[in-house]
């Protein structure tokens, strides 16, 4: 069942990153037309966009119900999207060098929120590292709780047991709840970083952080194409 579910979820991003593209288009579109002063209404585009990132969230939560260590090892990402995983996802903080990076007319107003928020995202972050590490804590070897202390993930496979030959479904549950306040917090860093920034503004860090998930997802399977030619 494990394995259908992967295979689902895998098609869906597939999908989901075809029309990822397609709103990147968009975007570069939308921010042209600033460029140039036309100031159209770019409100209808922001809001299919984060629609769009809820559709992946809501069907992301539905694989961690089938099966929450797929989310922590997922099949469906390069080698080199799995190594920027924390806690199955993305880091929130990551939205900060996005913003960052690609605009450069922040006011001073708005780099005061954008530092207060950012120290509150990093507490949380902080948060969810040490529940994840007590919760490897109660079943696992302390090298995998060191490990979840530094880097704020884990993969797991088949091999992670406890004494009786299975994963407590308590374990899991506390698991697939930690995914979920995970990705909340990974969602509302980003809404709450819309918030302080101008339309305009907006529409260039959507369209940065796009062709960043973009880029990493195309050199990622390349990569690993190129070394699976080379075994």
């Amino acid at each position: 069942m494990a394995d259908v579910n992967a295979a689902s979820f895998e098609a869906f991003v597939q999908g989901w990153m075809v029309r990822q593209k397609a709103f990147l288009g968009e975007l570069h579109s939308a921010h042209q037309q600033y460029q140039e002063g036309r100031r159209a209404d770019v409100r209808p585009l922001i809001d299919r966009v984060i629609s769009h990132y809820g559709q992946y969230f809501e069907e992301k939560s539905k694989i961690a119900h089938h099966d929450v260590f797929l989310i922590f090892s997922p099949p469906w990402f390069s080698s080199l999207e799995q190594s920027f995983l924390w806690v199955g996802g993305f880091k929130p903080g990551v939205a900060f060098q996005v913003v960052n990076t690609a605009l450069g007319d922040l006011t001073q107003d708005q780099k005061e929120k954008l530092t207060e928020l950012k120290q509150e995202t990093k507490v949380k972050e902080r948060t969810l590292n040490d529940d994840l590490a007590k919760l490897q804590e109660s079943v696992a070897d302390p090298p995998l709780v060191g490990l979840a202390r530094s880097q704020g993930r884990l993969c797991f496979s088949g091999s992670f047991v406890t004494d009786q030959g299975s994963v407590p479904n308590t374990f899991k549950e506390k698991l697939e709840n930690l995914v979920a306040n995970a990705d909340a917090l990974r969602t509302d860093t980003a809404l709450n970083i819309l918030k302080i920034l101008r339309p305009a503004q907006i529409v260039k860090f959507m369209a940065s952080a796009a062709e960043l998930q973009i880029k990493v997802r195309s050199w990622g399977l390349d990569k690993d194409s190129q070394n699976g030619g080379e075994d």
